[in-house]
């Protein structure tokens, strides 16, 4: 461990060659996506567990949406918006001057308390006014004591995001990658007893699960703090971090209009599939075409897309981040660095879209239906049918991340902003024109083709940022490896599937997903190796 008073031999250096550039960020992705793959099972299991508590039902709606609100305040404050500003900040003050940078990750870690802190107070307020003067409903009450209960998750889980991107500027990927297991095993370990306990009440078990959370995010700060002993000496005194911190704060509102665009999407979904929840079963008069269930439903969906795109393509945007940041003064440096960056998000995202698209419908059975579980089989069907509008967007979602964070680590913020403004608002048209034919499949739909277009946009207007095209000739012909290589290996899984039949037991639906994963997992790499696709060295020399 190195002692505080050394601890700028800890700082970051600048790294502008681009082998030791392709380097670090081949290795800062394995390590992300190692332990993230380790967290996404854990939260996979998470989903078991409170899936087969809650169901599809109104209480399901009314826990996922309890838990959205804290983790929206995560994405945008933690490891979102605040991170994007923060971050390049950071990074050049760590590269120049130790004391500055202590100075001012101490500022932004008080600041964001105090903020976040704030906000639950009032929060916490809204809510308790909305419960005590609304007309009384039990679906609707459930719902507003469940955000009570969870809502001081928010702070924590926040603090934590932000001590998380301290540690990537210091090259340590592997504490914050590994921090969500501690979320998991809380949430895990207050929901396994419910099954053990004859006639054991679903409601009261998910109270238990929001404690743990709170309580997990506790944790998560502890740890962070614990691993960044050595590097960051906690100083007081912030004269010296006015400057760092006045930059910050001006690109901090763009960047959570520009990078939040997901996540303000997922918030205006919510809103929408929890109205028969919070409003009741019409609108102006009309039938509301969706129901207490659609939350549920929707949220655990999510669930399934996120998990490779949690585990692979955030990855690659969260390595490339600080790169990028160090690299923004050397153009040629900059431009090599996100052409990596997009080679590996497409390398990855593509065939996590077409291997949703195949497995949707064993792999939504083997999670949320089966013996014990609380979803119905209408609940299940219906879970697929979202995948099927989600899946189709995990390759631009995961670019989107990749071109955005390029477009911060140059310092254009605004950029960003404008485009997601267009795309929130299209977003909207969508989610309400959509609804109606599609049921909360719809809003699915929405979110991919308003990422695909944003993505499209941001590709063109970053020639602004390189004055070259990011998809110049060899990284469009390594694209196109990736797509004819994406498309052996979907063939070859539709294949199987198509062998296989449609098995309707749990069981059946099980080996279902295992074969074709596993036909999916040799066939791509082995595609990649045969088309010489330079990507999979990267990841695995």
């Amino acid at each position: 461990m190195t002692d505080p008073q050394d601890a700028t031999a800890a700082r970051p250096e600048p790294r502008t060659d681009d082998h030791g550039a392709h380097h670090g960020l081949s290795s800062a992705v394995r390590v992300i996506s190692s332990l993230t793959l380790v967290s996404r099972i854990a939260g996979l299991a998470r989903d078991l567990v409170t899936a087969r508590i809650v169901g599809d039902s109104a209480l399901g709606s009314a826990f996922m949406a309890a838990w959205a609100i804290p983790n929206l305040f995560r994405r945008l404050f933690g490891e979102g918006a605040l991170a994007a500003a923060f971050l390049p900040e950071y990074t050049r003050a760590a590269r120049d001057d130790g004391d500055t940078a202590d100075r001012f990750a101490t500022l932004t870690v008080l600041v964001l308390t105090l903020v976040t802190g704030a906000l639950l107070l009032v929060g916490e307020g809204v809510l308790l006014a909305f419960l005590l003067l609304a007309p009384h409903d039990p679906d609707r009450a459930l719902s507003l004591r469940l955000m009570m209960l969870m809502l001081p998750f928010m702070p924590l889980v926040c603090v934590a995001a932000i001590l998380g991107g301290m540690l990537q500027a210091h090259g340590r990927f592997g504490p914050t990658a590994a921090a969500p297991v501690l979320l998991n095993l809380f949430v895990i370990t207050a929901g396994v007893p419910h099954f053990f306990v004859h006639d054991a009440d679903p409601v009261r078990t998910a109270y238990f699960i929001g404690v743990a959370a709170v309580l997990a995010g506790a944790a998560q700060v502890a740890w962070s703090l614990l691993a960044l002993r050595g590097r960051v000496a906690w100083k007081r005194g912030f004269a010296r971090a006015a400057e760092p911190a006045r930059r910050m704060m001006r690109k901090f509102l763009p960047v959570v209009v520009g990078m939040g665009t997901i996540q303000l999407n997922s918030l205006i979904d919510t809103l929408i599939a929890m109205w028969p929840v919070w409003l009741g079963p019409t609108v102006l008069g009309v039938a509301y075409p969706l129901d207490p269930a659609s939350n549920s439903v929707l949220a655990y969906t999510q669930r399934l897309y996120q998990f490779p795109l949690g585990v692979f393509g955030i990855a690659v945007a969260t390595a490339v981040f600080p790169m990028l940041a160090r690299t923004s003064d050397d153009p040629h440096a900059f431009l090599a660095t996100l052409r990596r960056g997009l080679r590996l998000s497409f390398f990855i995202g593509l065939p996590a879209s077409l291997g949703l698209l195949l497995i949707r419908e064993p792999l939504t059975g083997v999670m949320y239906g089966g013996p014990g579980s609380a979803f119905s089989d209408e609940g299940v069907r219906r879970a697929a049918a979202v995948l099927l509008g989600y899946a189709p967007g995990v390759w631009a979602y995961s670019l989107n991340h990749v071109v955005t964070r390029a477009f911060y680590a140059a310092g254009d913020t605004t950029t960003p902003m404008r485009v997601a403004i267009g795309v929130v608002a299209l977003n909207l048209l969508l989610n309400v024109t959509l609804i109606w034919p599609l049921g909360e499949a719809g809003l699915a739909w929405s979110t991919s083709i308003s990422a695909t277009l944003q993505l499209l946009v941001l590709i063109h207007l970053s020639k602004r940022l390189t004055h070259a095209p990011a998809f110049d000739g060899g990284t469009l012909a390594a694209c196109a490896r990736v797509l004819v290589a994406s498309l052996v290996m979907a063939g070859l899984v539709w294949g199987t599937l198509f062998l296989v039949g449609t098995p309707q037991s749990w069981s059946g639906r099980l080996v279902s997903v295992g074969v074709a994963v596993a036909v999916g997992g040799a066939a791509y790499p082995a595609a990649a190796m045969a088309l010489r696709c330079p990507e999979l060295r990267w990841l695995v020399k």
